[in-house]
């Protein structure tokens, strides 16, 4: 099961990576906003699903408390991402307050890259024979 987390968590990572390409590709398609980004928001809720499963396998195979909770945080960063796009597409594109805010998007983007990072490379550790011989949790 810890490989399975492990395998989880790595494939996050590559969805996450994924959505920065999405969202360049977006930002520089001549179609219409909101059909240029289907593909980044349907990976982006793709990879809320994942995250969830990443956390529930993480508990099934009795990961580390401190994993688990990165891993939930990555649930909880993703939603924020949700969150972040109706604040700023309730403002408006009419004042400078809507682009400001989608703004932390970006940065909200990087934030859940670096927690995702920190399950991935924990977790290898978690299965990984220490020197002793024995895994470590």
């Amino acid at each position: 099961m810890r490989k399975l987390f492990t395998g989880l968590a790595a494939l996050l990572m590559l969805a996450i990576v994924a959505q920065f390409f999405l969202a360049a590709v977006g930002a520089f398609d001549s179609a219409p906003t909101e059909e240029a980004f289907a593909p980044h928001r349907l990976l982006g809720y793709s990879m809320l699903v994942l995250a969830v499963l990443t956390t529930i396998i993480g508990a099934v195979a009795r990961m580390p408390g401190q994993l688990i909770g990165r891993a939930g945080l990555v649930v909880g960063l993703v939603i924020v991402q949700v969150l972040i796009r109706e604040i700023a597409k309730a403002i408006g594109d009419g004042s400078t307050a809507g682009p400001l805010v989608f703004g932390l998007h970006a940065l909200n983007a990087l934030f859940i890259m670096g927690v995702a990072e920190s399950v991935l490379r924990r977790s290898r550790q978690t299965w990984e024979p220490a020197k002793t011989g024995r895994l470590v949790s």
